[in-house]
């Protein structure tokens, strides 16, 4: 197999592509910022509230993100596909006011709600910005390489640059997450509407007229709904070991999110400075393989390039719980960056191939909400088995669950008959 890698094609980065990798990028500046750097510090610290008012809040946000991404899919498909990431970009701009200039447990917990609800369009509008503008193209593996570099880029950032401006007081940090939030709003703006989409492919971006959300008036918004799901009943024919592996894509991931901090520091006892410069290594090798692997997955298909990413992951992590050597450490860490690398963009350009020609926002609403209950439920778990079975059981329940994925990508990978096409290739 020659593995002949070229830059994207200038047919990708359209000015909608464009304007979407920077909404993307810019909210999860905004939202990592937020989450990781400035909410634990200043409630506790400025605001004094209690403990528990910080987790309720932070989870709020997670479950709203989590929950609203089939509604807002399901949106788009009604409304249209600039007004539903206008909409959540609104709710978000609204949400980190509130934080900036709310003063006690109610309001930031309210904002904390509405800044989940506002970034679960995000997903959806992109991903069916992304089929749009790869429609007939043979590039959306290459599209979801730039995309995930994008939100790595973003969340990455976030909270490293907000740092900086941390002196005293929270206020001007504020007031730069907000003017990123203007600037997405003016992004949004700038998205094609239903008679400008251009390079793009109408049918997906706006909604044609018999899936009006109006149609009818509200008074038919159930019989709308009805509808809605007796079409995606009857046109998604996906084999049930779809949504199993939806959610433990994630759920593996979720497992090592709480833990790892803690496993560094106080199992393998690193400094915080060699901890970072993992994290800057083991992201920097999945970034730098993100559009690569894209490409090839566009030309080869994305059954073997999950194979060895799940199969990889599975071992990698699995040894990392086993091993206290930190040279070996050290070389763990940089090939589960390039198992992630082979994942990411291939996962959700395999997720693209199971769906329907009709309701594809629903769908891709639907997929994003129950591989994010992997999220929801993955640190649950994790904590338990740390308190239960020690500190390496996050990692070997993580790498489990991921060798139960390859096993299961190895079954979807097969052809079905009398079943829409299942091959991944």
């Amino acid at each position: 197999m020659e593995l002949n890698v070229k830059i994207p094609s200038k047919k990708l980065f359209s000015p909608t592509f464009i304007f979407l990798l920077l909404i993307m990028f810019l909210v999860e500046v905004v939202k990592s910022a937020l989450l990781v750097t400035i909410l634990p510090v200043y409630m506790g610290s400025v605001l004094q509230l209690t403990t528990f008012a910080i987790g309720l809040s932070i989870s709020l946000q997670y479950i709203g993100d989590n929950l609203f991404r089939s509604p807002a899919g399901w949106l788009i498909e009604r409304v249209g596909f600039r007004t539903t990431m206008l909409v959540g970009l609104i709710f978000t701009t609204a949400a980190v006011s509130l934080i900036a200039f709310g003063k006690n447990s109610a309001l930031i917990i309210l904002a904390c709600a509405l800044l989940g609800i506002g970034t679960a369009p995000l997903w959806p509008c992109v991903l069916m910005g992304a089929t749009a503008i790869t429609g007939g193209k043979n590039n959306f593996g290459t599209a979801m390489g730039v995309i995930q570099m994008a939100t790595l880029g973003g969340s990455g950032t976030g909270p490293i640059v907000i740092n900086f401006f941390i002196e005293g007081s929270y206020q001007p940090v504020f007031w730069i997450l907000l003017c990123c939030m203007a600037l997405t709003l003016f992004l949004a703006f700038l998205l094609p509407g239903r008679n400008k989409a251009g390079e793009v492919d109408p049918k997906v971006l706006h909604p044609n007229s018999d899936q009006s959300l109006m149609k009818g008036g509200l008074r038919r918004l159930g019989a709308n709904l009805r509808r809605t799901l007796s079409d995606v009943r009857n046109n998604l024919n996906v084999s049930w070991l779809l949504y199993p592996a939806l959610f433990l894509q994630s759920f593996a991931v979720g497992l090592l999110t709480p833990v790892i901090t803690l496993y560094i520091r106080t199992e393998l006892n690193l400094s915080p400075e060699t901890y970072s410069a993992m994290l800057i290594v083991g992201g920097g090798i999945t970034v730098l393989g993100l559009i690569p692997i894209g490409r090839l997955v566009d030309k080869y298909g994305t059954k073997w390039f999950l194979h060895i990413g799940f199969f990889m992951s599975a071992v990698t992590i699995g040894c990392f719980a086993m091993t206290r050597d930190i040279t070996w450490v050290w070389g763990l860490v940089a090939l589960i960056g390039v198992s992630y690398a082979f994942i990411l963009p291939t996962w959700d350009t395999m997720i693209s191939h199971q769906l329907p020609t009709g309701e594809k926002g629903t769908v891709w609403g639907l997929f994003l909400t129950i591989q994010g209950s992997g999220m929801v439920f993955g640190p649950m778990v994790s904590g338990k088995l740390w308190d239960v079975l020690g500190p390496s059981s996050p990692f070997l329940a993580s790498a489990i669950s991921m060798a139960v994925l390859f096993v299961i990508h190895i079954r979807l990978s097969r052809p079905r008959q009398n079943v829409r096409d299942q091959e991944m290739a």
